[in-house]
């Protein structure tokens, strides 16, 4: 999987790039590791002897809310200076079933909580005003096996930054682990793979990842037997963009770690936490001038209830 700020990570970076271009006065024509999961909360559960299938079930009625949160620190080079950028995120979000559309779930999902701020060296305090969110609904298709089919219903739910709207689709398209869709046992690694763009009005951003996972072994999450999956990922950064009148070409690199639980019986994602460090490049042709940027992402999700 690939966990990220995904509400205001690549819209944080697009608005940091706006405000260079702005305080120019159109002048301008890492190897992460997991975090350690509190010991409290988990403990070993005895080793399936045969191998597992892992399969998502949500019967009709049924619902999960999880919570999530994330810290990103965003650093630009520019003309011998540094620009940072710091973005925090907390949400809390809860899918219903509806029930089966094509083998697979349709869920309503529901913004219960959501905020974000944002602040830079330059610019000072540019959070969104999110208060818009909270309690909007869309729908969502989830197949058994963890792909995000349909996310389509939450770009209706948008919000402004900086000077432009953005939502929240691209904050789901991502959110639920893949299985391997294979009998897999402890030391079994399996491959997977996702993308993520954001669009802006002057700005488009591709994110894909590659992922190796492993099946690590068993543990004991919140009274469930949960298998712990570990995914070494590796990104591409490409894209795009125009800011007052200069073409931009972005480019780069990402790697990170995640790690979570799956509930083997229930069928439940239950926890995940991930770390990455992206390395990139911002090229501005008519300038001559490449802005070296660094981006690193700490990012956990858990499961707060279920019905």
């Amino acid at each position: 999987m690939r966990l990220k700020n995904a509400f205001t990570g690549r819209p944080a970076l697009a608005a940091a790039v706006a405000i260079i271009f702005v305080l120019a006065g159109g002048a301008v024509p890492a190897t992460p590791t997991a975090p350690e999961a509190p010991a409290t909360s988990l403990a070993p559960a005895p080793a399936p002897a045969a191998a597992i299938v892992l399969e998502y079930k949500m019967p009709a009625g049924s619902s999960l809310t999880y919570q999530m949160k994330s810290e990103e620190a965003l650093v630009m080079e520019i003309q011998g200076q540094s620009m940072n950028t710091q973005t925090s995120n907390t949400g809390t979000f809860t899918f219903k079933a509806k029930g089966l559309k094509d083998k697979n779930f349709l869920l309503g999902v529901t913004i219960d909580d959501i905020a974000a701020t944002m602040a830079s060296d330059a610019q000072g305090d540019m959070s969104p005003d999110m208060s818009g969110v909270k309690g909007k609904s869309f729908d969502m298709v989830l197949s058994p096996l963890g792909s995000e089919v349909d996310v389509s219903g939450a770009e209706a739910i948008t919000y402004a930054m900086a000077t432009e709207t953005r939502n929240l689709s691209s904050g789901f398209k991502m959110f639920f682990p893949d299985l391997p869709g294979k009998p897999v046992k402890v030391g079994d690694t399996w491959p997977s793979s996702a993308g993520n763009e954001e669009k802006t009005g002057s700005m488009s951003i591709r994110m894909d990842y590659q992922n190796v996972n492993t099946l690590e072994g068993f543990e004991t999450v919140e009274g469930m037997e949960c298998a712990r999956i570990s995914s070494q990922v590796t990104g591409t950064i490409t894209g795009t963009g125009n800011q007052m009148g200069a073409d931009l070409t972005f480019s780069g690199t990402s790697t990170g770690k995640d790690v979570w639980y799956f509930a083997v019986k229930a069928g439940i994602f239950v926890k995940a936490m991930s770390e990455s460090t992206a390395a990139m490049s911002i090229d501005v042709p008519a300038a001559g001038m490449t802005i070296p940027t660094t981006q690193t992402t700490k990012t956990e999700v858990k499961l707060a209830g279920k019905q």
